[in-house]
């Protein structure tokens, strides 16, 4: 070879784009992926080819060990196809791709990913068979596909999977036979499709657990809310109940219940910051950089080193009897929990005596603020923008009860809570502090978290925290939005009107009185038909019973539009009922059916 041939080959080597970036199999694979998904915005900007160690600074990706083991990426809008070269993702345990609009076959390449535990590719519109190299999966837990156009029979292959704790192929096109030995799973769902199974045949198309809601959840709360008797019966069959689960699927983790003590700690894309970068940053905690105050400590605004703005989160009432150890594997809990919905936990510090926490700084602040708090030159929400922002803090929890592995209980909705980023997105935030600060507790709980007027009836009778406590606050924060006023009101006595917001909002619907309901700052400029939409779910959310309230995944779906009609009906009827029967009530009992309908007023919550 020529010396000039030789200084060529390295001028190429030196500055041709294709050579400036490391091999990694996971990351370009990953490309790949990216490239396969259509996408209208650039959701996925930080994913750089020139850059392809995904670790480093990759978003909606959790690491462990320099490798890839989760990706999220659902409700994000993409289409396009899944691309084969996921299958190169070898040591990825969850793949979460649910709510988009996925078209294409399933690639026989998913079987390739034998450490995969948690598979969720359900509300796309993926056609053709379901792969039969599934059933080399011999690690997965769940399996969801259900509301695609999957087609012809269930591969027998999938009954090799020992591991299944719910598979879920609901609302396809699915026919032919159901493998015996799928309907011994804990969690099943076959409805909707063309199978062996219903009313007319031996096997039920769905299990107990799914056939009342086609998700992939616990129906402990439910099972609660139909037996009667005491707290301490409850109480009893509660523990009784989630001990046997816990010790039959112990890969179930729940964030409101003690966790497995065992579980190798992993934090992807975490930074540990040293108590040091932190007090840098607040200005020592000053207080002027104080952006709020909670029942689970103060958040301070901060500036790092690299003039990136934080929120950083000092907690109290910290206690811990795992001490680090503990406090780090809850703080994995919350970080696995990654949707365009949730605010981001960016890291943490440990120091003696302390516990801080660090996420991206919402630069508009909160939906309460932006409600009630307004400093001069900030603009009142508008209509259009706080019905997206309802439907966002939905899908938001949906996705911590529904899609999140460990599942996440919040236990504080509110409009406080609800953070509004650059675009006005909203951002779920302060999830699973519960659990970090009540880390001596189970699920039953002597300290009941929250705020009053958001606390659930059956939270501050019974302590017992679920996904319907949770659906109850989100209800009230609606009500929040579209009155712009708080849950509780004392000025209200003055008029001789409800103190709680919930009481005041259904007296003035009763009346058809929409104008005294809506907030006055929109100035009429709203839609009457979405603001009454909105109410209607908010009152569908905030029943006594939680059992008669929506899941976060039916309430999404009635802000979409579908659904709400039926649901508003049924309970309006039941509704008439129930006054009938109060208003037939002797006189002795009415303080006894007051103090059901209004302990949200004369309850205060633990920690605020």
């Amino acid at each position: 070879m020529h010396s000039m041939e030789k200084w060529l080959i390295l001028l190429i080597l030196l500055y041709c784009p294709c050579f400036t970036a490391p091999t990694n199999a996971e990351g370009q694979a990953l490309l790949e992926l990216k490239a396969g998904l259509r996408e209208s915005t650039d959701l996925l900007g930080t994913w750089d080819p020139n850059l392809v160690e995904p670790c480093t600074s990759w978003s909606h990706i959790t690491c462990n060990g320099g490798h890839v083991t989760a990706v999220h990426l659902e409700s994000m809008g993409f289409s396009g196809i899944l691309s084969p070269r996921i299958g190169e993702l070898k040591y990825l345990s969850i793949l979460g791709l649910q709510y988009n609009h996925i078209s294409g076959n399933l690639p026989t390449e998913l079987g390739d990913m034998t450490n995969l535990q948690n598979l969720n590719l359900s509300n796309n519109d993926f056609t053709g068979h379901i792969p039969s190299s599934l059933g080399q999966l011999s690690n997965l837990q769940y399996l969801v596909l259900k509301n695609n156009n999957l087609s012809g029979e269930i591969p027998p292959s999938i009954t090799k999977i020992s591991t299944l704790i719910e598979v879920d192929l609901s609302s396809n096109d699915l026919t032919g036979q159901i493998p015996e030995t799928l309907f011994e799973r804990p969690e099943y769902n076959f409805s909707g499709n063309k199978l062996n199974c219903g009313s007319n045949l031996q096997r039920p198309c769905a299990s107990s657990l799914n056939s009342n809601s086609g998700g992939s959840k616990s129906k402990v709360g439910v099972l609660i809310g139909s037996i009667g008797g005491t707290v301490v019966v409850l109480t009893c069959f509660i523990f009784l109940l989630w001990k046997c689960r816990w010790l039959r699927y112990r890969k179930e983790i729940f964030v409101d219940v003690s966790g497995e003590d065992d579980r190798k700690i992993s934090f992807g894309q975490l930074k540990r910051f040293s108590w040091r970068e932190l007090q840098l940053a607040t200005d020592d905690f000053s207080e002027k950089n104080v952006l709020g105050q909670g029942g689970f400590g103060k958040v301070y605004k901060g500036i790092l080193g690299d003039n990136t703005k934080v929120a950083v989160k000092r907690l109290t009432d910290y206690h811990s009897p795992g001490g680090e150890a503990a406090f780090l594997r809850e703080v994995e809990m919350i970080s696995v929990a990654v949707h365009r919905n949730l605010l981001r936990l960016i890291g943490f510090c440990v120091a003696p005596s302390e516990r801080l926490l660090v996420y991206p700084y919402m630069q508009n602040l909160s939906v309460a603020h932006r409600l009630r708090e307004l400093k001069p030159g900030e603009k009142v929400l508008d209509w259009p923008t706080r019905k997206h922002v309802a439907l966002g803090a939905a899908r938001g929890l949906e996705y911590l009860h529904e899609h999140c592995n460990p599942k996440i209980i919040h236990r504080d909705v509110k409009a406080a809570n609800v953070l509004l980023d650059e675009d006005f997105e909203a951002v779920v935030g302060d999830f699973g502090l519960a659990k970090l600060v009540d880390a001596r507790k189970t699920h039953v709980t002597t300290q009941v978290r929250g705020t009053m007027g958001h606390i659930a009836p059956e939270y501050l009778s019974t302590g017992r925290s679920s996904e319907r406590t949770d659906v109850f606050g989100y209800g009230i924060t609606l009500l929040e939005l579209v009155t712009g006023q708080r849950a509780i009101d004392f000025s209200r006595l003055e008029e001789e009107d409800d103190v709680l917001l919930l009481d005041h909002v259904k007296k003035l619907q009763r009346e058809k009185r929409l104008d005294a309901i809506v907030d006055g700052n929109l100035k009429q400029n709203y839609d009457a038909k979405e603001v009454e939409a909105i109410i209607q779910v908010a009152l569908l959310c905030t029943q006594t019973s939680p059992e008669d309230r929506p899941t976060m995944t039916e309430v999404v779906r009635m802000l979409e539009g579908d659904g709400l009609a039926e649901r508003w009906e049924e309970w309006q009827q039941v509704e008439v009922i129930r006054r009938q029967e109060y208003e037939m009530m002797p006189r002795r009992f009415e303080w006894a059916e007051d103090s059901i309908y209004n302990q949200d007023a004369i309850e205060l919550s633990g920690g605020r």
